[in-house]
């Protein structure tokens, strides 16, 4: 296995984002808080949010109220922690009494986890709660699941092609 050298003739030593692209005030206090948490911890937990708090918006899909309730039928009396934004699913009649740390959530996922006696936690409500991520149940969303990943594969009309086409 080979060195990898960048165009300048300088060795690259690390690939992985260390900070947030975001500007966002909110996210760069958050990202600050548990780098502390992740040096000063022995907690993986806290390594796994700082990592998923620097990614991309394309790496931090947004979950569903329906996705978190069927992944948590057995995880009831957990603390639901996703690094993403939690959004209502109009399918799902009666949503359970849960407890959801997340970045960010839209109007009717708020109201309804309220409405059923849940709570909406924040990171920082989360580092005071739960420091080391104990009884916790990290999610993430569906990666997948955004429409440009239906016209990535072989050609549209190739044998055995799934693959969507670009129609404008």
């Amino acid at each position: 296995m080979g060195i990898d050298f960048d165009g300048a003739g300088g060795r690259v030593k690390r690939t992985n984002r260390k900070d947030p692209q975001s500007d966002n005030v909110y996210v760069r206090l958050l990202v600050k808080l548990y780098k502390f948490l992740a040096r000063r911890t022995d907690a993986p937990f806290n390594k796994a949010v700082l990592k998923r708090l620097v990614a991309s918006r394309i790496n931090r899909p947004p979950l569903s109220i329906g996705r978190i309730i069927r992944y948590t039928s057995n995880n009831k009396d957990k603390i639901i922690v996703a690094v993403s934004t939690i959004t209502d699913d109009n399918r799902v009649l009666n949503v359970p009494k849960m407890t959801i740390c997340a970045l960010r959530f839209t109007e009717g996922a708020r109201a309804r986890i309220l409405q059923a006696g849940g709570e909406c936690l924040t990171f920082d409500q989360l580092a005071l709660r739960a420091p080391k991520g104990e009884n916790t149940f990290l999610l993430r969303g569906p990666k997948k699941a955004r429409e440009a990943e239906r016209h990535f594969g072989p050609a549209p009309g190739a044998k055995g092609s799934s693959t969507a086409p670009h129609i404008h």
